[in-house]
């Protein structure tokens, strides 16, 4: 669903989002440790790329939600479908930038 609905097209994946970011605290908690242990810095980057890899995966399962969910109820009402197109747009420029 859009902002504008009760609930976010997400919110039936809520539980496997939260689970996966708890995962992922977990893991930076570790790379703290490892840090604070001055443990190899090769073992620390593999962790710091997991990390990253992680996130990336739980904004694409939210950016998917969104494009199945608000733009393609958008395009099909006819209700401002090209204005969701274009945030859709910036949203993926600003997600994939390096």
């Amino acid at each position: 669903m859009c902002p504008e609905h009760i609930g976010h097209s997400y919110t039936p994946h809520k539980e496997d989002l939260l689970r996966r970011l708890r995962r992922i605290e977990g893991q930076v908690r570790g790379i703290q440790r490892m840090i604070d242990e001055d443990r190899y810095c090769v073992d620390i980057l593999v962790q710091i790329s997991a990390v990253k890899n992680a996130l990336q995966q739980v904004g694409l399962s939210i950016l998917e939600s969104h494009t199945r969910g608000c733009v393609a109820e958008a395009l099909a009402n006819g209700d401002h479908g090209d204005e969701k197109v274009d945030e859709l747009m910036q949203v993926i420029r600003q997600f994939t930038r390096s």
